[in-house]
């Protein structure tokens, strides 16, 4: 990507550069989970919020720690259990008895990085603690509202293999996230490779840990998340996207097949996810415009949370998946 290829008003590419360096950084660490790397920084370029669904040990909360490492700014590991009070998350007002008066104590929210592990084993009262959070970027205790920093970014973690005991998200919780992504067990290739890396950190355990020579600064972030709001869209594309969220809201227009399948379809958050995540795949393709291809290949994580599969498509085995391919073949691309 070179500066000729942007648009006018984005030519300085320094946070492309750096982006590019961390992208390349944390393939080198997630081994085998190129599709988490990429949705991680399309959900930061995106100003979003990350859902990961997949069996223990797939990197998912190295993903995150190794990301944090190389981010200007903090990160908190959250882990939810089921006596997990809102206050543990939000803070609270704490009494000093030397001065008489009430001050607020921040919680572990008030970091640039939060890692929700295995969100959906804390009951509601606690996940809606983070729905002001991760919708409007602040909290409110005691009347007093407080500003998060920024990059705020949540990445949620669920075990798809245990359910005893777990409250699963409701509707509301989940389209607060930016995709919902699940992730697979690496190949042999990989997994290869991935004992290799394991051997060479476990030699290192006692060295001095270097630091990367590179930083990806908040400044650099800002400046990404504005040049992927001023990637060109064509009109064309656009209406392709639109027609996709259509499509799932009114599917009879399109196959008595869809119209069996979905019972509700993409909210307007929808729209918005999917432009915002489709501009950020293009940025990180090293692209100045959107194609179809980039709205299809972020499809999958925005709207497999979003769509209310019906009982009848369930009972086929039907997943949320399936219908977005159906989505996809059926909406012409303009």
């Amino acid at each position: 990507m070179s500066v000729d290829t942007l648009p006018e008003e984005v030519k300085n590419i320094s946070s492309y550069d750096a982006f590019s360096k961390v992208r390349k950084h944390l393939q080198t660490k997630i081994i085998g989970q190129a599709l988490l790397v990429d949705r991680l920084l399309i959900s930061l370029l995106a100003d979003g919020h990350l859902l990961v669904e997949g069996a223990p040990g797939l990197a998912k909360t190295t993903a995150i720690k190794e990301l944090s490492a190389v981010l200007e700014g903090d990160f908190h590991r959250l882990q939810f259990t089921p006596d997990l009070l809102p206050g543990d998350l939000t803070g609270s007002d704490v009494y000093r008895p030397e001065t008489g008066e009430f001050v607020f104590q921040k919680g572990p929210l008030f970091h640039n990085l939060v890692l929700a592990d295995e969100i959906n084993r804390a009951p509601a009262k606690v996940q809606s603690a983070l729905l002001e959070a991760m919708g409007e970027h602040q909290i409110t205790v005691g009347g007093t509202t407080y500003k998060l920093p920024r990059p705020f970014l949540v990445m949620a973690t669920q075990n798809p293999i245990e359910q005893e005991g777990t409250y699963p998200l409701p509707e509301a919780q989940l389209d607060r996230f930016l995709m919902h992504v699940f992730i697979d067990y690496p190949d042999a290739k990989s997994e290869k490779l991935i004992l290799e890396l394991a051997r060479q950190q476990a030699r290192e355990e006692y060295k001095d840990v270097t630091k990367t020579s590179f930083n990806l600064s908040k400044a650099d972030v800002e400046q990404a998340q504005q040049e992927v709001l001023s990637i060109h869209m064509a009109e064309p594309v656009q209406e392709y996207l639109v027609q996709l969220i259509l499509a799932s809201r009114k599917p009879a227009a399109y196959s008595q097949e869809l119209a069996r399948w979905i019972s509700y379809g993409g909210s307007p958050r929808a729209t918005i996810s999917l432009d915002r995540c489709a501009r950020a795949h293009a940025w990180l393709q090293g692209r100045d415009y959107v194609s179809p291809e980039d709205v299809q290949a972020v499809a999958y994580d925005v709207l497999r949370h979003r769509l209310l599969i019906s009982y009848e498509a369930e009972a086929e085995g039907i997943s949320a998946d399936n219908v977005i391919e159906e989505l996809i073949q059926q909406v012409p691309v303009s």
